[in-house]
């Protein structure tokens, strides 16, 4: 399928919400040992039971390398899960996949946003990252769907959140950081967003959780639920680094409107823990330069925002943490219509990320 020249705006597309009927989810499967334990053996464990969860709903595409293809093969069998030969440098399909776009006669597109590994040689997690940044195209390819390249602008998807009547959350941690577009100032930034996704109203967050090492993806911190609704990660500890960031971001939220002029309503989600890693866990790793070191007693950033909305459900993360009960049922609350399904996502979050992280919806067209 062709790269367009022009953008999804201008061609009448732009990203719906993640609310929206999916055709499938995307996923990749772990392996790198620089950055999962013990060989990724715990983590791919993990990602089968999120890729089993999410089958129960809609069909799951997994990406895999040639090295693993057997192996993938063998723990996915399952008639809604499809595994592809797909080469990448990990497994964060988030922020290395398409992001999907739609049009109102039900056509699909995707953008392919350039990836340089959340801040290149200026901070990033890992080097090289090429093959990440080939992923996009390769799933487009794969649906045979038309492809726009977006070089010379870095962007995750994990750094978005859209309620697909023109309103988009990120925050100026993430998009703001000179290791992503130095040369970009935050009027350009916005145009790109708009000219690429739709939105007209963008809301910047001054932080995402502490010690997200993506520098502060929106979509372990904030997201929508509805229109007009979010979901923010909340403590009421003043001695949690996140008291200060969270108490900023409700500040920016109440005082925000959305593409309709709505005024939002702010729910709270209560952050798990304090969780660190443990020597035990550091001890799996191995350390290779140019990756992103992993020390005994790092704060992790986790996060019960960081769910994915399939086809009548919701796949969350638990942490075995006295809040795991009460994010259950506030996504039950809020998500009534949907089966709320949780997921032990602790090997997900070791690595860096959790389930929104490693997985990608594309619409139905």
């Amino acid at each position: 399928m062709p790269t367009l020249d022009s953008t999804p705006r201008a061609d009448g597309f732009y990203m719906p919400a993640e609310w929206a009927p999916h055709a499938r989810t995307w996923m990749l499967w772990p392996e790198r040992p620089d950055n999962w334990r013990l060989g990724a053996k715990p983590a791919q464990a993990t990602f089968v039971a999120v890729a089993r969860a999410i089958a129960r709903f809609e069909p799951v595409s997994v990406g895999v390398s040639a090295a693993q293809y057997d192996n993938a093969c063998a723990q996915l069998e399952h008639p809604a899960i499809r595994v592809l030969e797909i080469s990448s440098d990990d497994a964060w399909v988030r922020d290395t996949g398409p992001t999907f776009v739609v049009n109102g006669q039900g056509a699909v597109r995707g953008i392919d946003w350039q990836f340089n590994a959340w801040g290149g040689l200026q901070g990033g997690l890992y080097w090289p990252w090429q093959r990440d940044d080939q992923v996009a195209a390769k799933i487009l390819a794969i649906e045979g769907l038309p492809r726009y390249r977006t070089d010379g602008f870095v962007l995750e998807g994990g750094a978005i959140h859209v309620d697909g009547e023109g309103t988009l959350l990120t925050t100026e941690e993430c998009l703001l950081n000179p290791n992503r577009n130095p040369q970009w100032g935050r009027a350009a930034i916005e145009a790109q967003l708009g000219d690429y996704l739709g939105v007209r109203q963008i809301i910047w967050l001054p932080q995402g959780l502490y010690n997200d090492e993506t520098d502060g993806h929106i979509d372990n911190f904030c997201c929508f639920v509805r229109p007009g609704e979010v979901l923010l990660a909340w403590t009421d500890d003043p001695q949690d680094p996140n008291w200060t960031r969270c108490r900023a971001a409700l500040a920016v939220l109440e005082q925000s409107r959305d593409a309709a002029g709505r005024s939002l309503t702010v729910h709270r989600m209560p952050i798990p823990g304090p969780l660190h890693v443990s020597a035990e866990e550091c001890a799996g790793i191995d350390r290779v330069a140019g990756s992103q070191p992993r020390e005994a007693g790092l704060r992790l950033a986790a996060s019960y925002i960081n769910f994915l909305i399939v086809n009548g459900g919701i796949i969350a993360p638990c942490f075995d943490d006295p809040c795991d009960a009460e994010a259950a049922a506030i996504l039950r609350r809020l998500f009534p219509e949907r089966e709320v399904r949780m997921v032990p996502g602790r090997e997900i979050l070791l690595g860096g990320g959790n389930i929104h992280c490693i997985t990608q919806q594309q619409p139905r067209g």
